[in-house]
């Protein structure tokens, strides 16, 4: 009797992106190396030591990353049992592939914020029709955006273009580094105001002690020992 054959589960990894002709490869450092044939990209994977993840199979063509794979489905399961603990709610931000640099900033505090509150971020990029023709500058930005706010978000879901919206969706990272640095900010502001004000009564005695010495009070002392 013939076995029915094996359900694969997870995201096709390594040889099982053999099937898809092209691809678009993300680099394990967020670098884009465009559209490569699927050999090509398992090659360089192969030869930095790593993995070659599809990571949004309905793009066209389907975005792979080069990563290790153990790593990333380790953080993966842990990131969905934390997601299970505690409800998120989907936070949304808008931006375009022209979007000024100055603007871009804006929207990435928006979003550290969201993260640090504890939700998704869906980042949404919208093309208009001369604009969709070149997806690469949408990527271009969806990426940075990712890139800094790699210390407080995983991807969840790499960027995807469908028709004239292109979307990825951020998870808040546990530990986020940014809350704990305001607390350390507050506490070094705090004893800096301290050794501030310990400085100001430190000198005050100085000061009267000083205001004590003066020329008149000399000159005196100076007569009496010479009519002596």
């Amino acid at each position: 009797m013939r076995r029915p054959p094996v359900r694969e589960e997870g995201p096709p990894v390594n040889e099982r992106v053999l099937r898809y002709r092209d691809v678009r490869v993300i680099g394990s450092e967020g670098e884009q190396l465009g559209i490569l044939q699927s050999r090509q990209a398992l090659q360089i994977a192969r030869d930095q030591g790593l993995d070659l993840v599809m990571v949004a199979p309905t793009a066209q063509p389907p975005v792979c990353k080069i990563i290790d794979h153990g790593k990333y489905k380790y953080q993966q399961e842990k990131l969905n049992k934390e997601n299970k603990k505690v409800k998120q709610d989907v936070k949304g931000i808008k931006l375009r592939p022209g979007t000024a640099e100055h603007d871009l900033k804006v929207l990435m505090r928006n979003a550290m914020k969201f993260l640090e509150e504890g939700h998704k971020v869906k980042v949404t990029c919208q093309f208009r029709a001369r604009e969709v023709t070149h997806p690469e500058f949408g990527y271009q930005k969806m990426n940075k955006l990712a890139e800094e706010l790699s210390p407080y978000s995983i991807v969840e879901k790499a960027p995807s273009l469908e028709g004239k919206l292109m979307t990825m969706i951020l998870l808040p990272k546990a530990g986020s580094p940014k809350k704990k640095d305001a607390k350390d900010q507050d506490q070094q502001n705090g004893s800096e105001k301290v050794q501030g004000h310990g400085k100001r009564e430190d000198h005050a005695p100085e000061v009267e002690q000083q205001s004590h010495v003066l020329p008149q009070e000399r000159e005196p002392e100076a007569s009496t020992g010479t009519g002596t």
